[in-house]
């Protein structure tokens, strides 16, 4: 199941600067990231063997997940905070303010083959 994890930051009075540095647990073969979202539903897959690490890197939005037993959704408001999705996540990311910046670290290169589009069959509200 999807978990989150806290970035080590450091913050002066220069500003802040946050390290991702083992605490990811793959290599990280693809980056990506997502932005000028309107009101629409991203994502809406889980995959086959990709890990993935979601940070929104400034603004907020929130990411559901459903591993086919437990669902849960994450409000990713800063970006200290990383998001951890398995596998078996199906996953959907919504509710992105206007400036929100999501970058997604992953495990794998992209593989059209590796997304299962078909989601579990039970899925809650999506609010916080």
């Amino acid at each position: 199941m999807a978990s989150l994890i806290n970035l080590k930051t450091f913050t002066d009075d220069r500003g802040n600067l946050t390290v991702i540095e083992k605490v990811v647990p793959f290599d990280i073969k693809r980056i990506f990231y997502i932005y000028g979202v309107d009101d629409s539903e991203r994502g809406g897959h889980r995959h086959l063997n990709t890990i993935q690490a979601a940070i929104c890197i400034r603004g907020h939005c929130i990411i559901y997940n459903n591993n086919g037993v437990n669902e849960s959704s994450f409000l990713l408001d800063s970006a200290d905070k990383c998001l951890l999705i398995q596998p078996e996540d199906w996953h959907t990311m919504h509710s992105f303010s206007d400036d929100a910046i999501l970058m997604v670290l992953a495990s794998e290169y992209f593989d059209a083959q590796d997304y299962i589009h078909t989601p579990y069959s039970f899925q809650y509200s999506k609010a916080v």
